[in-house]
């Protein structure tokens, strides 16, 4: 099957299963994988813990690291691969700050932001995997990462709103909103195999609603 896009991306809120989305693509895609280096931010922890004290660290090392990642990996791109597809955009940096920092300190993160990160590749692709934050909050419990114990139903509830306001405000590529409620594309092959059959479909911009 061939797929239609140079650059795909894999976006969902916390524990929507991006990342394991994404692997299972790449490899059987042959794409060069691009994943989110979350571990990495020595300030996540202490931000689920303490928000107020390290919202802003923990969102200008994401930036950067994000920024930096990016920058080497998307022009130099493997000759042996067909596409790239990663597990985040960059523009999920405004989202997360948006809702975490205070309005000064957001217009702070904007600048650097908008210094740093504007002349990146845009995805050709969005796919955004939509479920309820409470199916959310049981899988992120699921994966027993001690660092996201803290994590909260509305905290979850606020991310996601940012994500789909985001979506219905910039629409200049095909975003695809999939409601993965009911599906197991670790478990279901047939699941999957739609999951597959999305990036080889070619879509106007816009937002387009999956059901399966």
């Amino acid at each position: 099957m061939n797929v239609p896009y140079n650059y795909i991306v894999v976006e969902g809120s916390i524990g929507a299963g991006k990342t394991t989305l994404s692997t299972m693509l790449a490899r059987d895609f042959n794409a060069e994988l691009v994943l989110e280096r979350f571990a990495d931010n020595p300030f996540l922890e202490k931000f689920y813990k303490d928000p107020e004290h390290y919202a802003l660290p923990v969102e200008m090392t994401f930036l950067m690291d994000r920024y930096q990642q990016l920058k080497s990996m998307l022009p130099a791109r493997d000759l042996f691969t067909d596409f790239i597809l990663g597990d985040y955009f960059i523009d999920k940096c405004l989202l997360f700050s948006k809702n975490n920092l205070a309005p000064d300190e957001f217009a702070l993160f904007r600048n650097v932001f908008d210094a740093v990160a504007t002349n990146l590749p845009k995805p050709d692709l969005i796919l955004y995997l939509y479920t309820t934050p409470d199916r959310l909050l049981r899988q992120i419990a699921k994966r027993n990462r001690s660092f996201e114990k803290d994590i909260t139903l509305e905290y979850l509830s606020d991310i996601q709103e940012k994500y789909l306001t985001y979506f219905r405000e910039n629409q200049q590529i095909p975003i695809l909103l999939v409601d993965t409620e009911n599906v197991d594309f670790v478990e279901n092959p047939s699941d999957y195999q739609r999951f597959k059959n999305l990036i080889t479909t070619h879509y106007e911009p816009g937002i387009h609603r999956i059901l399966f």
